[in-house]
């Protein structure tokens, strides 16, 4: 029988017991530590930290991440949170600073990703964080409000996916801006559950699966654009496209 495990999930820079603290006090069993993917941003006391941690806990894995990118965070707080479906996940967002704390945050808004944040309260502020962390002791941890937020879904990650990569495309099709059918035959030729489970049997009906459970949603979050050029529709990955993929391309593996 499965044994349900506390996982708890804590980017950590100038901090010490903020998130030493509630992983103690809580007993977790599993722990993450997200670091800046920078060595020279990473305080000496952070190994200190991880190695006191490391005899308390059965598994610690360190994560280096980009603490200056929202949706790198992001992205590895929610590729995490997924792989311990069916634990009680808790993501320290007090650790870190702002732009961590708004990326670990978002993570747990995912309805898919089903973790709880927490931010922790010090005893005092003392430090400058760099020889020494900006805070010591803990008065209390607060859970934190989150509202639910629906991510793309497997199928349209998996799209996503595929749009985020011009060279397969043009390997495919010979074009960097595929065709609405285009992604038709990718989503046939991957097995695709929009296409898969409903295998509409006339190329209207499929056009109108890709538009309504893929396309269409994309299009309405900002995710792609469609541009029609004569009678032909390419869609192309936006931006914010690219940054939804890295936020939550563990779901290709769901598709």
């Amino acid at each position: 029988m499965d044994v349900t495990q506390r996982v708890h999930i804590a980017p950590v820079s100038a901090e010490y017991d903020r998130v030493r603290c509630p992983i103690e006090e809580q007993r977790a069993d599993v722990v993450y530590l997200l670091v800046h993917d920078d060595p020279d941003a990473v305080p000496p006391y952070v190994d200190d930290l991880r190695a006191e941690l490391d005899e308390g806990v059965q598994e610690l894995t360190v994560v280096e991440t980009d603490f200056s990118d929202v949706y790198s965070v992001l992205g590895d707080v929610t590729t995490i949170a997924a792989s311990h479906d069916g634990d009680d996940v808790y993501v320290n967002v007090s650790g870190a600073g702002t732009i961590p704390a708004i990326g670990a945050t978002i993570a747990c808004m995912d309805v898919s990703t089903d973790a709880t944040a927490y931010y922790v309260t010090p005893e005092s502020y003392t430090h400058d964080g760099h020889d020494h962390p900006i805070t010591s002791g803990m008065e209390s941890t607060t859970p934190i409000p989150t509202y639910p937020i629906d991510s793309p879904t497997p199928d349209q990650i998996a799209i996503m996916a595929f749009l985020a990569d011009p060279a397969a495309v043009d390997e495919r099709f010979e074009t960097t801006r595929p065709k609405k059918s285009d992604l038709i035959e990718f989503a046939r030729d991957e097995g695709l559950s929009f296409i898969a489970d409903r295998n509409p049997s006339t190329d209207k009906g499929a056009f109108r699966v890709l538009d309504t459970h893929v396309v269409g949603p994309l299009v309405e979050d900002g995710y792609v654009t469609v541009e029609r050029v004569g009678r032909r529709r390419l869609v192309e990955l936006t931006e914010r496209g690219e940054n939804a993929y890295r936020a939550f391309h563990h779901k290709v593996d769901e598709a």
